[in-house]
């Protein structure tokens, strides 16, 4: 057997955020033509591994070496002229340029200071990619601001591949996509496999993991707990290594409180001229109710009304009186919350600390005489910390520096100190780890038992099935179905989804 050296390994690599150990001695190697998937709970390390590999950021300790060759990124270009490509989370995409200009930068960016851009062969090159991903041809024109969040994350795949790659690191790359669009990612992503790319690739969907990985890497607390082929592992023993402990009913709706009759929160007719056409539902105090929904049943666009993201006609009842909407700020000034399902651009302020964001939607708690009080600041956002058991080095880390699921947190301790009456949740728990859904679960659970009212709007029937009291199912912009906690069955619910439902 001829021995290979690995496409790119990690050897010993050590970092450190101040107080923070991020890293600790993780060695990791991929092999030519493997997919080699990396796995843990938000905050155990596979972010700042992933910008070590890309060239993001420098290690403490430790060597990387390429094809045995000991290397030392300058930045994430030097890593890209030597064929590392990296495709983050949060998509690294011009929106106000095109599919076609969004594929042609990548190209550009790796050519000589004297080389000119052949624009006829880009756009020969771009067709042809991006139709193994069903892309329509039409599209390569369409700014990428246009195109749907899942749409956005296969341009962004597609143009790390307009590179020539050796090795290409994937963070969570289906998080948005549709059944279909998963379907051909995962072709692509296994031909590059058997054309001899390397493949890191890391999600919290341990199904896929164990369908498309053939090595897997678990990371916790910074530190690799364990590696091997996949046949060694189950869903059920990768969660055990990854949290360190068993997690029971993770989708389990806990008895907590009763509900109250006082409606609180209710849609009448509503419809937005476009898709949705005579939606109408209410919501008491105390309860959960789901939204459930395949890409283009109006799901999304249901939020985006809720928050006066998008015109309709129809009335939007609070506490039994009509309300007029225009903001996601006039739906707070009302006594309802929404966390976004877009963390990064919608969600957190990613420049500011963990104080700041907590704070900043209710500064009139924090102030006197519109003098902001640091300390009342202080202890408010620390009591969130505490309560969410919140993983930052200090009050004043940025939190764009934090994992997923501790942004997430974040995002909802700033809501929750609004004091709400009603909360909206948007994909909660999307690209977030099983021991971090379990304690937002939890925090859900213990906020209705408080007569919190909460819709949660999600792509996860599991989740909604396990958290909710009643599910609303939609179906290209009706409503097709609403289910009682003792009629919940997946596949009812996702004939209703389906629009098979009798």
């Amino acid at each position: 057997m001829v021995h290979r050296e690995p496409a790119i390994a990690l050897r010993a690599v050590s970092k450190r955020f101040g107080s923070n150990q991020a890293l600790s001695r993780v060695s990791l190697d991929v092999q030519p033509g493997e997919i080699h998937a990396l796995v843990g709970e938000n905050g155990a390390g596979k972010s700042t591994l992933i910008n070590i590999l890309g060239g993001e950021i420098q290690p403490d300790d430790g060597e990387i070496l390429v094809d045995g060759k000991r290397v030392r990124w300058r930045d994430p270009h030097h890593s890209s002229m030597n064929g590392i490509s990296v495709v983050h989370q949060e998509l690294s995409l011009c929106l106000n340029l095109t599919v076609l200009e969004n594929i042609g930068l990548a190209r550009a960016a790796n050519n000589r200071a004297w080389q000119l851009v052949d624009r006829e062969q880009m756009r020969e090159d771009a067709d042809l990619l991006l139709k193994s991903f069903g892309f329509p041809n039409e599209d390569l024109d369409k700014p990428v601001h246009r195109l749907s969040l899942g749409r956005r994350q296969l341009v962004d795949i597609a143009k790390a591949l307009t590179t020539n790659i050796r090795v290409l690191v994937l963070d969570e790359p289906n998080s948005a996509l549709t059944a279909d669009d998963s379907a051909r990612l995962f072709r692509v992503v296994r031909e590059l496999r058997d054309r001899g790319v390397g493949i890191v690739y890391v999600s919290h969907r341990l199904e896929e993991v164990l369908a498309l990985a053939d090595r897997i890497t678990v990371l916790r607390d910074g530190v690799v707990v364990d590696s091997g082929p996949k046949s060694a592992y189950s869903i059920d023993s990768l969660i055990r290594k990854m949290v360190g402990r068993e997690i029971d009913h993770l989708f389990h709706r806990e008895p907590v409180g009763s509900q109250g009759d006082r409606e609180v929160f209710a849609v009448r007719n509503l419809s937005d001229r476009k898709l949705l056409k005579d939606i109408s539902f209410s919501l008491r105090e105390g309860e959960i109710l789901g939204v459930a929904g395949l890409p283009g049943s109006g799901k999304d666009e249901l939020i985006d009304c809720l928050t006066g993201l998008r015109s309709f006609t129809g009335q939007i009842v609070i506490n039994g009186k009509p309300r007029m909407i225009r903001s996601p700020h006039g739906l707070l000034r009302n006594g309802v919350a929404i966390v976004p399902a877009d963390r990064r651009t919608a969600g957190a302020i990613q420049v500011l600390s963990v104080l700041d964001n907590m704070v900043s939607a209710s500064l009139r708690k924090v102030s006197r005489l519109g003098v902001l009080q640091r300390e009342v600041m202080r202890d408010l956002a620390q009591q969130y910390v505490t309560r969410f058991r919140i993983k930052a080095a200090s009050l004043g880390q940025k939190v764009g520096t934090l994992s997923g699921g501790n942004q997430q947190k974040v995002i909802l301790a700033r809501n929750l100190a609004t004091d709400p009456q009603v909360l909206l949740l948007h994909e909660p728990t999307r690209g977030i780890d099983v021991g971090a859904k379990a304690e937002i679960y939890h925090i859900i659970n213990e906020l209705a038992g408080r007569g919190l009212a909460v819709l949660i709007a999600s792509s996860e029937l599991p989740e909604l099935i396990g958290q909710c009291d009643r599910i609303l199912t939609l179906c290209r912009g009706r409503i097709a179905g609403l289910f009682e906690k003792e009629d919940f069955d997946e596949h009812r619910l996702l004939a209703a989804a389906l629009g098979q439902n009798r």
